[in-house]
């Protein structure tokens, strides 16, 4: 029974690649949230974003932040697992068309925000889908805190969301996840700190069942 038991457990050792596309206060508690997991998980964390901490970024601070700091270097620096364990690979830099190839993990979280981010979503899920990747993104977050969160296939919304009918113009129509609140910016509602926490477990939940799958 001792040697079964072992046997299990060495099979429960992290694996795969988890890619954060976008490291603000979403993707800094997903990748708390992965770098936390125990008996599986991802064996390396990649976390992509060239924007730099400053004071409104209050969890960063909260944290240890210092203001001017990279946000994908913070993350790597939260991060106390020896690297045989656990890897954080760093990249404090923006994806776009000219850099995707840096993007290579087995499941890709895009949570990039500010402006119309969703071209450059599209071209992530498609680079990606071609690499054999599977994704998951969002389509509006905001809300106080007690929404009820949707995360489904790409195809499975309906035309209500224009988040998702965008991605879909530009091509994303099925084998992505999309989460949302079904409350945009045109709802005048706050992004919460409960909303993100929320958010960010939905997200880690499903990555690291597709993680799992990826990796069977």
């Amino acid at each position: 029974m001792t040697d079964e038991i072992k046997k299990m457990e060495d099979r429960q050792v992290p694996k795969g690649r988890i890619d954060l596309v976008g490291c603000g206060r979403l993707g800094l508690r997903i990748a708390i949230n992965l770098m936390q997991v125990h008996r599986g998980g991802p064996k390396t964390i990649a976390a992509f974003d060239g924007q730099k901490i400053d004071g409104g970024d209050v969890i960063f601070t909260l944290l240890g932040a210092e203001i001017g700091q990279n946000k994908p270097d913070f993350i790597k620096q939260l991060c106390t697992h020896k690297e045989e364990f656990r890897n954080i690979l760093s990249y404090p830099e923006y994806i776009d068309e000219d850099n995707l190839d840096l993007v290579k993990g087995d499941v890709v979280i895009i949570v990039i925000a500010g402006g119309n981010t969703i071209p450059t979503a599209a071209k992530i899920i498609k680079h990606a889908h071609k690499k054999g990747a599977k994704t998951i993104g969002t389509a509006g977050i905001f809300g106080f805190g007690d929404e009820n969160i949707e995360i489904k296939d790409i195809s499975e919304y309906d035309e209500s969301n224009p988040a998702v009918e965008e991605l879909r113009k530009q091509g994303i129509t099925e084998n992505h996840l999309i989460l949302t609140t079904n409350k945009l910016i045109r709802d005048n509602e706050p992004v919460t700190p409960y909303t993100l926490d929320e958010v960010a477990k939905v997200i880690t939940i499903n990555a690291l069942k597709l993680l799992r799958d990826q990796n069977d």
